[in-house]
């Protein structure tokens, strides 16, 4: 059988005139060793056989483990993506990057036995009627094409990432075949439309939640989500089946549908992961897990609740990479970086943050603590739930069932000699008395409130019940926040926006003006959605002597909107538009993130 070879593949590189002639030669001399370093670093067995070697580790890998900036393009590095594209070009086959969320998991687990498709590093990626899309890591495994005709397929090959195809039937099949063996073992015949039927023919103890294949599909499923970048998990119980859905970049994407039988062993061992009580279903529960990924641990935070057909579970996924970030990485515009830093850096008073659930409050808080939690120092935080644990800090989760509240907690941390004070969120006049409290004493308060923009939470702390006089001698600011998706930069174009849309978004539509602005088209990168990562937008409100009076005198909240403005506050809406033009977001998440025009 031929084989796609280091020689092949320097000469392909060679032709294209992305390496030079001595970088070929280096690449052929350096391969055996390449290899055995890619093996070691994966943790595989290493056996010297020079057949082993290039089975395990294809030519396209050894060319790409090198680094080589292209020749000629200063800053692009001659990856395995870049190496495979290539090649494909060469051989006259299509060059594909295999988007996970985009796949059929009975597609790929259903045609090809899992040891063929490693063995042969091809996975069915597409199926219409009797034509199949197999992605292939060598265009010249032809063995696989026959084997397939075989089965009464015509297949059409792309050629992939050998890494991508290894990494889908590892996780597809992993997943796919774990819980197709927990469904035989637990019997398809059982119906669970009733979670109690099910507790009622089985015992409590018999639930599969420690059954190696439940193990396997729930590890399985938390190593794809972390690889795709979610910030959520949901598992979610339906009439005929449960699906797994991620949330990636503020969107939710459906990515897999778990037989009826297993969802409540998944559930279980997701319920035994966050020490939560197995056995209680008809209550919601919450619970945490601590992992690993890369190196590095992550916390999961776990919710369940009992919905028509059975319980929902969400996990929210907790990375320290992105909750505790530098402030200025989480995409402040100059002038609100300043004023939030300067803040932030008062020995006194309250800041507030506000956004609806999702609008990356957490982040700013933690981010805003790591930056002034100096060992000299002494950060308690009170939260609902800890979000996530970290040990500069001193947090507490509040119970209420036992009395533990924001307002009780609180009272009981101003006699532990605090120097500042983060409280969850600001939602009763009890705790905003003892944050103001707090404030009077000589701490630094940050908490957070749900209104829609800065100005309203004058009002809303006015609803509560706390007197004007007090909310304008304590808060320092008030900082309002949204997030919006960024832009794929592989994949960005330009256009000039149209007079109606800049009419729309509040911008200058004179005769010859013009306003260029960015939108992604959708590529492998950002799996053809145009966006890649997710930004803040902020509305920050200093409360200075222009402020305090209209605070003071009960103003309403368009009153000190108007004055904030004039001050030079940014209105969150004004603050996408300027991420539009500076190109890092689109016109139509303007809308989606701010609303219709006002």
């Amino acid at each position: 059988m031929t084989k796609l070879t280091t020689d092949m593949v320097c000469e392909i590189l060679l032709k294209a005139k992305v390496i030079t002639p001595e970088q070929a030669k280096e690449i052929k001399l350096k391969q055996d060793h390449q290899r055995m370093k890619i093996m070691k670093a994966r943790g595989e067995s290493i056996h010297r056989g020079r057949v082993h070697l290039e089975d395990e580790v294809s030519a396209i890998e050894v060319a790409a483990s090198l680094d080589y900036d292209v020749a000629g393009a200063a800053g692009r590095k001659l990856t395995e993506d870049a190496v495979t594209e290539i090649v494909a070009k060469a051989v006259n086959l299509p060059y594909r990057k295999i988007d996970p969320l985009k796949l059929n998991a009975e597609v790929i687990t259903q045609i090809l036995p899992r040891a063929f498709a490693r063995k042969n590093h091809a996975v069915p990626i597409e199926r219409t009627d009797d034509r199949l899309t197999v992605a292939v890591a060598d265009p010249y495994n032809l063995e696989v094409v026959e084997n397939i005709e075989r089965m009464g397929f015509r297949v059409s090959r792309v050629l992939s990432p050998k890494t991508d195809i290894v990494k889908i039937i590892t996780e597809f099949y992993g997943f796919r075949s774990s819980v197709s063996a927990a469904a035989k073992e637990m019997g398809a015949e059982v119906d669970l439309g009733n979670l109690e039927q099910f507790v009622k023919m089985k015992a409590v103890s018999e639930i599969e939640a420690t059954d190696r294949h439940i193990v396997n599909a729930v590890e399985f499923l938390f190593r794809y989500a972390f690889d795709q970048r979610a910030s959520d998990i949901h598992i979610e119980p339906k009439r005929e089946a449960a699906e797994v859905r991620l949330r990636i970049d503020g969107m939710l994407h459906s990515v897999h549908r778990v037989p009826k039988q297993v969802h409540p062993a998944l559930v279980s061992r997701v319920k035994m992961l966050s020490r939560m009580d197995i056995a209680e279903k008809r209550r919601p529960q919450d619970g945490r897990i601590k992992t690993e990924y890369k190196g590095r641990e992550v916390e999961l935070r776990v919710s369940t609740m009992p919905v028509a057909f059975g319980e929902k579970v969400v996990i929210r996924i907790f990375d320290p990479d992105v909750v505790l970030q530098d402030l200025e990485e989480l995409g402040f515009a100059p002038r609100e970086y300043e004023l939030f830093r300067s803040f932030i850096g008062r020995p006194h008073g309250i800041i507030l943050v506000t956004g609806p659930t999702g609008s990356g409050k957490t982040t700013t808080l933690y981010s805003a603590l790591k930056t002034i939690a100096v060992p000299e120092v002494n950060v308690i935080t009170v939260e609902d739930p800890i979000e996530m644990v970290y040990d500069r800090f001193n947090q507490v989760g509040v119970q209420p069932q036992i009395g533990v509240t924001f307002g009780s907690t609180l009272r009981t941390i101003l006699r532990q000699d605090p120097d500042i004070i983060m409280v969850g969120e600001v939602r009763d006049l009890e705790t905003a008395e003892n944050a103001v409290q707090a404030a009077l004493t000589g701490h630094l308060v940050f908490s957070t409130v749900h209104t829609n923009d800065a100005p309203s939470t004058i009002t809303r702390l006015l609803d509560l019940g706390l007197p004007a006089y007090l909310i304008s001698s304590t808060i320092i600011g008030i900082m309002a926040q949204r997030l919006v998706r960024k832009i794929c930069k592989h994949c960005e174009r330009t256009y000039d926006l149209l007079p109606e849309e800049a009419e729309a978004v509040g911008l200058p539509a004179s005769p010859g003006q013009r306003y260029t602005v960015k939108y992604g088209e959708g590529c492998v990168q950002c799996r053809g959605t145009g966006y890649l990562g997710r930004t803040g937008i902020y509305e920050v409100m200093e409360l200075n002597e222009k402020i305090r009076p209209l605070v003071t005198e009960k103003a309403d909240a368009e009153s000190i909107k108007r004055a904030a403005i004039a001050d030079g506050m940014v209105p969150l809406r004004e603050a996408a538009v300027r991420k539009m033009l500076n190109g890092e977001t689109t016109f139509d998440e303007v809308f989606r993130v701010t609303g219709e025009k006002t």
